[in-house]
């Protein structure tokens, strides 16, 4: 089940006034959206929310609502911050069931970058997605997508159907869809020119 507990309150006012004065009683206001329900204001602490929101596994990831003796998984999908101060100023909690098929953006990373000899020649890698769209399982959310660049060379795309991805998840995009390339830099271009001179 979830790692992390937000202890919520319903919020009796509603709109720009009523957050207002939830953000001066030292609270975050936030809705909670989704299964067949009508939308909740509610609101959390201010010092638990940041303190939720810094573990990293707040956004992203079933988290579990509580209120009084009730307790609901929700994923926080929305978290906006104060343009200013980065404090937590509103989120958005959704309803769902703990082996619900939800729709989520996962951030993909890359690894051993050393061992791409199109990289080690000067190429670079351009990311065209950061993150890609995944059908999971809400209990069983990735904390991130890792793709090995051994042996890639420039020119060459990764493509989300060469990405590993765990069993009973699909991509919401078709297999095709470029994920980042290896393109080769003018300096790299020369030293290749200037080594076939050589040769």
């Amino acid at each position: 089940m979830a790692d992390i507990i937000l202890n919520v309150e319903v919020r009796e006012r509603t709109g720009t006034g009523g957050a207002r004065a939830t953000r001066r009683e030292g609270k975050v206001p936030g809705v909670l959206y989704g299964g067949g329900k009508d939308p909740v204001a509610i609101a959390v602490k201010a010092n638990e929310f940041r303190k939720a929101l810094h573990t990293g596994k707040l956004q992203g990831h079933l988290v579990t609502l509580k209120y009084g003796d009730e307790t609901q998984p929700v994923i926080a999908k929305v978290v906006d911050l104060h343009p200013v101060t980065d404090d937590p100023w509103h989120f958005d909690l959704y309803r769902v069931d703990a082996h619900q098929q939800i729709r989520i953006a996962v951030p993909v990373h890359f690894r051993n970058s050393e061992a791409s000899p199109g990289l080690k020649r000067g190429g670079t890698l351009n990311v065209t997605l950061h993150e890609i769209e995944l059908n999971c399982p809400a209990d069983h959310i990735p904390e991130e997508i890792l793709h090995d660049l051994t042996g890639l060379e420039i020119g060459e795309a990764i493509r989300i159907s060469s990405l590993t991805l765990p069993a009973g998840i699909t991509p919401v995009a078709s297999g095709d869809v470029v994920v980042a390339t290896v393109a080769g830099s003018a300096a790299g271009a020369s030293a290749a020119k200037a080594e076939g001179a050589e040769a």
